[in-house]
């Protein structure tokens, strides 16, 4: 069974950063694809960073020059460095991990809380 946990999200000032770690476990062969969402309140869920097994990322608009996503591909583990954060910002934010042949968004965690407000 493969779980997918995120941690790091909490309350933080605008201007600030947090770092969000998520850690894929269990019995699984690899990772491709893994992928940062995020849904506020009243709000479809977005596509905020994600980054392919060889380390090339991609960026929403919205958070290009703040947010570097990263991986350690020896630790099944994904990060999201959150940087001059906004009070847009503020959601819920969910780690994907793509486990299938075809690359697609088979597993996701039951997501990390940040809210960003003075």
């Amino acid at each position: 069974q493969v779980q997918v946990v995120e941690s790091g999200g909490g309350l933080v000032q605008p201007g600030g950063s947090l770092r969000l770690s998520c850690v894929v476990s269990g019995s699984f062969f690899r990772i491709n694809n893994m992928a940062w969402y995020r849904q506020a309140p009243g709000t479809q869920r977005e596509l905020v960073a994600d980054i392919t097994s060889g380390g090339v990322p991609n960026y929403a608009d919205s958070v290009k020059g703040r947010f570097t996503i990263s991986r350690d591909n020896a630790k099944s583990t994904a990060y999201l460095q959150m940087n001059s954060l906004k009070p847009e910002d503020t959601a819920v934010y969910y780690c994907y991990a793509a486990l299938n042949s075809m690359g697609q968004y088979d597993y996701s965690g039951q997501g990390t809380q940040v809210t960003v407000s003075s």
